[in-house]
């Protein structure tokens, strides 16, 4: 049976599931290596503290609603242009903790742009990110 979704219609409550668990996983470990917070992590990925606490313990548990899989799909996909943009590891996770002066954000660092949890920030912190690719 296929649970339709607005988000991923053509998907299945287990695919879904299977995509929540792998990306979780995947977004949890960046988050760690940009130095991110418990607190900025939970914001970022719009999780309450405890449901975070649980996933996190227990990644195969999650269940993750359209928002946060967006939100999973845009934080991998800034992993993946920064590690196309740079070749050294430090500067792929040390990016988004370092103060940028481009005028979206004006001497903060994106991940201070995008702990404030509001989707808006985060899509257009993706977008300043992947233009640095140049079409690369």
């Amino acid at each position: 049976m296929t649970v339709h979704n607005s988000s991923h219609p053509e998907k299945s409550q287990a695919d879904l599931n299977r995509m929540s668990v792998k990306g979780l996983k995947a977004v949890m470990n960046i988050l760690d290596k940009w130095g991110c917070s418990p607190e900025q992590a939970q914001a970022i990925l719009r999780l309450p503290k405890a449901t975070f606490y649980r996933y996190r313990s227990n990644p195969d548990k999650a269940n993750l609603d359209a928002d946060q899989l967006t939100r999973l799909s845009y934080l991998l996909n800034i992993h993946q242009a920064l590690r196309t943009v740079f070749e050294n590891k430090d500067n792929v996770y040390q990016f988004m903790s370092k103060k940028n002066h481009n005028p979206f954000f004006n001497g903060r660092a994106p991940l201070a742009v995008i702990e404030t949890g509001d989707f808006g920030a985060l899509y257009e912190t993706y977008k300043r990110i992947d233009t640095l690719r140049g079409g690369v």
